[in-house]
């Protein structure tokens, strides 16, 4: 398997839908022109493919000097547990590696937690940090 990651922020609607469906992110697909333009929005984009199929794709929004805020982080569900996500996470961390706040929000579900304390960050339940979120 030859995974290549693309920093391109223009992708297909079909390999969005594909990719948001099998992890079951079906908030996103309601509206897949939002959702291609959030990828136009976002500061940064990367994408992981096994030839011409998208199977990985992590987003960030911020303003990338002081703040990012890491908003998707996704791989198809049969390439999971195969380093992609991880990949994709290093490589953000040190693009970003000089922000001082990379934030991020994310539900409770198996391994989440691993991931991404395994990636240093560190939970708002846990140490001095709180977070706020309202969601509609």
């Amino acid at each position: 398997m030859t995974i290549v990651f693309k920093e391109e922020k223009h992708i297909d609607k079909n390999g969005l839908k594909a990719l948001y469906e099998d992890v079951e992110w079906y908030a996103y697909t309601k509206d897949l022109d939002q959702l291609q333009q959030a990828l136009l929005n976002s500061i940064y984009v990367l994408s992981a493919w096994e030839n011409d199929q998208l199977i990985g794709l992590t987003r960030v929004v911020g303003d990338g000097l002081t703040i990012i805020y890491i908003q998707d982080i996704l791989v198809l569900n049969s390439h999971q547990n195969q380093g992609i996500a991880t990949d994709m996470m290093h490589h953000i961390l040190e693009k970003y590696k000089d922000v001082r706040q990379k934030v991020l929000l994310t539900e409770e579900a198996p391994d989440v937690r691993h991931f991404y304390e395994k990636n240093g960050f560190q939970s708002s339940d846990k140490g001095t940090l709180v977070a706020f979120a309202k969601m509609n």
